[in-house]
């Protein structure tokens, strides 16, 4: 019981706050000593990074906020592989160390809990979940993308099929924890809708800028 409560303690703590640590504030203040907050869409993410910023500026957000979602997911393993724990047994304990590296990154300790929208770290977090459902989701996302040419269709989209996803591949593998992970999927795809709500609206009145338009 103790191990388990630690490691929901770790997986709670660490990834909210490495992922507080964000790449598109960090590299745009470096390069133009500017506040992205302030710039374009006003979202600190990748694509208004690449947006405002350029190609380079935006290969190292890329790069940063991949990085933290893995390894906020992967210092949670090896917490429970020290503690002689197996993740499959207690899968639902990563699911929890990935909605707290999305809020990490949505609600940055760092900087007054105005983050990005956490898409990115989301799917870098979810390949180092489960993989399978992961890249089922991001060829979703790329195919939508591709005909739309909207960012934030192809992440609404993936979102709401992501606990699903996770839901039919528990069914699957006769997965015991199937229905706890796919409700934490729930959690976390709320929360990438959540975040994209003004990205609806401009969907919607046909406002909403494509991939390769400047902001």
């Amino acid at each position: 019981m103790l191990n388990i409560v630690l490691c929901i303690a770790a997986a709670v703590i660490v990834p909210y706050l490495l992922c507080s640590i964000n790449s598109a504030i960090i590299v745009t203040r470096i390069k133009t000593g500017k506040d992205i907050r302030e710039l374009g869409s006003g979202n600190a993410g990748l694509t208004n990074t690449l947006r405002t910023q350029g190609k380079v500026a935006a290969l190292f957000v890329l790069l940063g906020d991949v990085a933290k979602g893995v390894l906020s997911v992967v210092a949670v393993r090896v917490l429970m592989m020290v503690l002689g724990m197996e993740a499959a047994d207690y899968s639902w304990i990563l699911y929890i160390a990935g909605i707290f590296g999305i809020l990490g990154h949505i609600f940055p300790l760092y900087y007054h809990f105005k983050g990005g929208k956490g898409v990115l770290v989301t799917v870098s977090i979810l390949f180092a979940i489960e993989w399978p459902p992961a890249l089922i989701l991001l060829g979703i996302f790329a195919v939508i993308v591709l005909i739309s040419r909207y960012v934030s269709l192809g992440s609404i989209i993936a979102a709401i099929l992501y606990p699903i996803t996770v839901l039919i591949f528990g069914f699957i593998y006769n997965d015991p924890n199937g229905i706890i992970d796919a409700l934490c999927a729930a959690v976390i795809a709320f929360l990438i809708v959540f975040m994209h709500r003004g990205n609806i609206k401009r969907l919607r009145e046909g406002t909403e800028k494509k991939l390769g338009q400047k902001a």
